[in-house]
């Protein structure tokens, strides 16, 4: 394993472990603090970083180094998880919602790294 596969690893390990820590702390510890919109804002938060946690596993785990697609795939989903779970947990936490300008970037730097994918996929059965 690579030392660049390695620090993608860790990052994921480290997603990983917000996503469920701030789960079960919204769950438990923020609900009665939080409306009903506040409440979902964090379950999509959640629910988005998991699964790009989940796909960011698996191709760090499988072939994060071997193209630039591939690597512009992981940046992607690692922008996009800061930025548009990051702004629904701020929003939901903070109640301001001046920042919901950012979940939008964020949710295209998620397409973005799917696209990216996509496209390392593409060129790596061409070469």
């Amino acid at each position: 394993m690579s030392s660049y596969q390695q620090r993608w690893l860790a990052l994921v390990a480290v997603s990983g472990f917000l996503v469920v820590a701030l789960g079960a702390f919204a769950a438990h510890g923020l609900k009665p603090y939080l409306d009903e919109r506040a409440q979902e804002w964090f379950k999509l938060a959640t629910t988005y970083q998991m699964w790009h946690t989940l796909a960011l596993l698996g191709l760090a785990a499988t072939w994060i180094d071997k193209n630039k697609g591939f690597r512009l795939a992981a940046w992607g989903w690692l922008v996009g998880m800061l930025l548009f779970s990051g702004s629904l947990y701020l929003m939901a936490v903070t109640g301001n919602t001046r920042l919901a300008f950012i979940t939008p970037i964020g949710g295209l730097a998620l397409l973005l790294g799917w696209l990216s994918l996509f496209v390392g996929v593409v060129r790596s059965r061409i070469s």
